[in-house]
């Protein structure tokens, strides 16, 4: 999980630029950024990395911060310090870091925040320090989300795929078809369920859309829908086509014209929606797959769920954004930073990154592992949806984070509440949408 942050226009004085004015200044007025190569060395000799971790559940930081004790265990010359992080805030304390030369060695994010920092120079070209093992352990689908100009800028290592969370006896006491990943349910179907599924003031599925661009254009790419195009000459456009309009019309209908969704749920995040799905007021929630652990410690005793997998339209994709380890462009020790990456990532520790995170692994060995293919919680339906996630549509589109900001995320809020239509929704998307697009790619 993560949280996307508005970042400025890129019109920031590169930081190799301020480094050398920097290095035209009196040695009193250089700040400790300045002596960065002398504070990550000891006097020994030895190498000490600044490795920035974003994880956060209790069972995600336990092995996060193990893994760093057993790397610097095994590598006493090379030691890795931990720093925590926060998905909040991370784009903007980045942006602060890179531009005032304090980066982290050793940086974890998210692919959907990367371009901004790879077009600016400011990540690590990484296509010749991966190892070969790793480099082919991860698919090329998978790289591609990491991926700008030709040049890979982060290692993808955890991805979630959304699903539909559901109330097991409920969906047994209507007599609906049970889909599954070889046979999912159909976006009509989904819709024609949804109807069945409500009763009175209970809702067939509760969608929380207080961020609803991401679930949108992800889940979109079932249906062939893309949003953002590159044109001949490399500059981006927003369309908004038919097959960019079945899953935004599916949830507009269900909410303000079937009434098989909750209105109320529109402005939640998953989180708030789980005690309603507990006590029975919603038979379906779409959820990111991790949602599991708080539903395994906090449904009430007896409560049984299980896992479906999202409807297809033409295909069952759908987009993600994985989580990445990327290395600064300024550390002095790329070989080293590189070197504790391909450890943190072999097979047995990505699943165990996998396990504490309640994610699925982009590794090929590592998914195969049967740790993650139980049917206990669910985890097989997961890892069986794992070929069909692709790179999210807006991953290497500069200014997205302003466009969704800006334009799509009220947008579709105002669509999905009902306060306007269809045509009034395409006009602001591409129109608005690729006025703030322009002013990036000028």
């Amino acid at each position: 999980m993560r949280h996307d942050n508005t970042p400025t226009p890129p019109a920031r004085i590169p930081r190799r630029g301020l480094l050398a004015a920097a290095a035209a200044l009196p040695a009193a007025a250089l700040l400790p950024g300045c002596s960065d190569d002398r504070r990550r060395r000891t006097s020994g000799g030895r190498i000490t990395l600044r490795f920035q971790s974003l994880a956060w559940q209790q069972d995600s930081l336990k092995v996060n911060k193990q893994l760093v004790a057993e790397w610097n265990r095994q590598h006493p010359t090379v030691q890795v310090q931990y720093v925590q992080g926060a998905w909040p805030t991370v784009h903007d304390q980045l942006l602060t870091s890179f531009e005032g030369g304090e980066a982290p060695d050793i940086i974890h994010d998210a692919t959907d925040d990367l371009a901004d920092f790879a077009y600016g120079g400011d990540l690590a070209d990484l296509t010749a320090l991966l190892p070969p093992r790793l480099r082919r352990d991860i698919p090329q689908q998978s790289w591609e989300t990491a991926t700008f100009d030709g040049r890979i800028h982060g290692v993808p290592f955890l991805q979630e795929p959304r699903v539909l969370i559901a109330n097991r006896a409920t969906l047994h006491r209507s007599r609906v078809r049970i889909p599954t990943p070889e046979n999912p349910w159909t976006w009509e179907e989904f819709a024609d369920v949804a109807q069945r599924l409500t009763r009175g003031t209970d809702h067939g599925v509760a969608w929380p859309l207080k961020e609803p661009v991401s679930a949108t254009l992800n889940l979109a790419l079932s249906t062939g829908g893309r949003m953002f195009h590159r044109r001949p000459d490399g500059t981006v456009e927003v369309r908004f086509d038919a097959v960019d309009q079945v899953v935004p019309r599916t949830i507009h209908d269900q909410v303000n014209v079937d009434r098989s969704a909750s209105r109320t749920t529109l402005g939640m995040g998953g989180s708030d929606t789980l005690p309603g799905f507990f006590a029975g007021r919603y038979a379906m929630v779409p959820l990111g797959f991790s949602y599991r652990q708080q539903i395994v410690q906090q449904a009430p005793r007896g409560f049984d769920w299980t896992v479906l997998p999202a409807p297809k339209g033409t295909a069952l994709d759908q987009g993600v954004s994985p989580q990445t380890l990327s290395i600064a462009e300024d550390c002095p020790h790329k070989e080293a930073a590189m070197a504790f990456i391909d450890f943190l990532l072999r097979p047995p520790n990505m699943v165990r990154l996998a396990l504490g995170d309640w994610l699925l692994p982009t590794g090929q060995e590592a998914l195969r592992d049967p740790a993650l293919r139980v049917a206990r919680y669910d985890w097989a339906t997961g890892t069986a949806l794992a070929g069909s996630l692709r790179s999210a549509p807006a991953q290497s589109v500069r200014g997205y984070p302003e466009w969704k900001d800006k334009v799509a995320t009220p947008g579709l809020q105002e669509y999905y509440s009902g306060a306007i239509d269809l045509d009034t929704l395409r006009k602001r998307l591409v129109r608005d949408g690729n006025l703030v697009l322009a002013r990036y790619q000028r």
